[in-house]
């Protein structure tokens, strides 16, 4: 959850942008990213909001809604210093949304985009206030996973990590192809970008990469495509030649290739004071002059959103003698808010006149006034990971009150009978003149219509007896079978596979990526692999969830062609493909793909990788047997 801005700070909301998330009137647009869209709010005291509404086909997959369920509730836990709370949150509405406090203030990446490396003294004073948080993370059970320049914002008062552990609800989820990266590859530790291991450890190598960052204002592995960067990582040694000297122990440790290396957030810590002139404290002057100055554009908040007319004819006004559902409170409206759902109350509360918010009907007791119940901290084990000599930071924090508003409610009840009072009954309607004569009359008309569609209905004697089954009148016979439409083909136009991935077809686009058992590709689940051996030099390419077949240059392939051919493999080698070579691949998940070969790499580059478009019929082989 983040709130970082864009160049303009505060982007006015477009027509796909929803006016209200969970009873939070929406004033602007913060930023967006790859789960989701950033939008500022405000509570009902008026305190500005960070509301991240997660994307639609993340919404839709069951694993990742279980994964983000867990970490909210563990991102509630966290209430550092030097983090933005989570205030409130729905895991369970169709399109799940996170809100946090809004943090006034450039996020580490675009002030060093925009202002360059910082002084060594606002480095060591981030380090610490990144370790702190981290520490606080950490005690809570969580690993951030993707702590990059990105996911540190700049306050007045020190950084502030957001996103921690969400990440993780994306992971081993086929959504991670839709462009989400679970870890930026540029501040990757080794070991998450080998084998997917991720530890308390591997925040630290990502906060020593941070803390270079910002000293330097690049990253210290350097740019390009990730694949490359991802081969450096764990292959290379950091480029340090332009670290001030007061950093690097700090700095060096925490780039260390073995997690067991690194230090613990208590020696960062220590290690920070250590290269310090002067004592480090937080405070006004942490920052430049001029990335300071930026923090006061960002108080400048857009005001709350007027609440827009209705679209159609508001409801009549209620009567004295009605009164709301039981558990329907009437809330006064505050900036920015329109509350979705309220804690049920006593049931003389009125509901609001339309038109009116808040509104009281005489002669009832006026709604208690907005409360919001002390949720205080629970205290929780410190994991066998945490520093025992590094007590939790307190500093006179108090623990931060949820507010009573939790979503998932749902929009007040309307009007009910057994809540509405009648008044006088009307008088009745003068009676109507009899007319048996036409009822008769109807009744043997309807009689007879019924008799002539009952006997279209019943069976044709002749059809069993060689009767004319081609006219217009005759129907199929109930047993057969209708085939099903053959999938529509969705193509992927220049896929670049570096040595050692796999792909998955089911995914949309295909995104290749390391076997995430760690147990290479010869021996994983993909669909379709480039495997290359860097010792004897023998690359494949290969499936280890199906079977493929090389087509003649007299083939062409089409689906057709892909399900009649029968000379099935599992690997060919690169040697056999040249630019323009056609490979059908049938996948036990029924997925039938034409993948096209491209080329490759130089053969002098240490990361080799491959390129191929794609032609995808899903689930194309169960259409066919039908």
């Amino acid at each position: 959850m983040g709130s970082a801005p864009s160049a303009d700070f505060f982007q006015p909301l477009k027509a796909d942008d929803p006016a209200v998330v969970g009873g939070y009137r929406l004033v602007a647009v913060l930023g967006s990213g790859g789960m989701g869209k950033v939008y500022l709010s405000y509570t009902p005291g008026g305190r500005p909001l960070a509301i991240k509404v997660i994307r639609p086909e993340f919404s839709e997959d069951p694993e990742f809604r279980r994964r983000f369920r867990q970490e909210v509730r563990a991102a509630e836990r966290v209430q550092g210093l030097y983090t933005a709370p989570v205030i409130d949150s729905d895991t369970e509405g169709a399109q799940p949304w996170l809100a946090t406090a809004y943090v006034p203030g450039p996020s580490l990446a675009d002030a060093v985009a925009r202002h360059g490396a910082l002084p060594v003294r606002s480095v060591l004073l981030l380090t610490v206030g990144v370790a702190e948080a981290l520490h606080v993370i950490h005690g809570a059970g969580i690993v951030h996973r993707d702590l990059k320049p990105a996911n540190v914002l700049l306050a007045s008062d020190g950084p502030r990590v957001i996103d921690f552990g969400i990440a993780r609800a994306a992971d081993s989820t086929a959504l991670t192809s839709t462009g989400v990266s679970v870890g930026t590859p540029a501040f990757m530790a080794p070991e998450q970008a080998s084998a997917g291991t991720v530890t308390p450890a591997t925040d630290v190598f990502a906060l020593g990469q941070i803390a270079a960052f910002t000293a330097i204002g690049a990253s210290v592995f350097g740019d390009g495509p990730s694949h490359a960067v991802l081969y450096r990582i764990v292959h290379e040694d950091p480029d340090l030649s332009a670290l001030p000297a007061e950093l690097r122990p700090v700095v060096t440790r925490c780039l260390s290739r073995d997690p067991a290396d690194r230090p613990t957030l208590t020696e960062v810590i220590e290690l920070c004071h250590a290269a310090s002139e002067s004592p480090l404290r937080q405070g006004e002057d942490w920052l430049p002059q001029a990335v300071a100055g930026s923090l006061t554009e960002r108080l400048q908040l857009p005001a709350p959103a007027p609440t827009p007319a209705p679209a159609h004819a508001p409801a009549p006004a209620p009567t004295p003698t009605e009164v709301s559902a039981p558990g329907a409170a009437a809330v006064p409206a505050a900036p920015g808010y329109t509350p979705t759902g309220v804690a049920a109350s006593a049931p003389t509360q009125t509901a609001p006149a339309a038109g009116a918010p808040g509104a009281v009907v005489p002669g009832h007791p006026t709604p208690p006034p907005y409360t919001q119940p002390s949720h205080a901290q629970p205290s929780y084990a410190q994991p066998s990971y945490a520093q025992p000599s590094y007590p939790p930071p307190q500093h006179g924090h108090p623990p931060y009150s949820q507010p009573s508003y939790a979503p998932g409610h749902g929009t007040p009840p309307p009007f009910h009978a057994q809540g509405f009072v009648p008044g006088p009954p009307a008088a009745p309607a003068p009676p109507r003149p009899k007319r048996t004569g036409l009822i008769v009359a109807g009744a043997v008309v309807a009689a007879v219509v019924g008799l002539v569609v009952l006997g279209s209905l019943l069976p044709d004697g002749n059809a069993d007896k060689g009767g004319d089954k081609g006219s217009g009148g005759g129907s199929a016979s109930p047993g057969a079978a209708q085939k099903r439409p053959d999938p529509q083909p969705v193509s992927y136009q220049g896929i670049e596979m570096p040595q050692n991935h796999q792909l998955m077809f089911a995914d949309n686009p295909p995104r290749p990526a390391e076997e995430p058992t760690g147990a290479g590709v010869l021996y994983g689940h993909g669909d379709l692999f480039y495997y290359r051996d860097t010792m004897f030099g023998d690359e494949k390419f290969g499936t280890a969830n199906g079977k493929l077949v090389l087509l003649n240059n007299s083939e062409k392939g089409s689906l057709e062609t892909c399900r009649a051919v029968t000379r099935f493999t599992e690997k060919i080698g690169l040697d056999q493909l040249t630019d323009g070579s056609q490979v059908c691949v049938l996948s036990k998940a029924g997925h039938i793909t034409l993948a096209t070969f491209r080329g490759r790499s130089g053969v002098k580059e240490e990361t080799r990788f491959i390129t191929v478009d794609l032609t995808v019929w899903r689930n194309a082989e169960a259409s066919a047997k039908d």
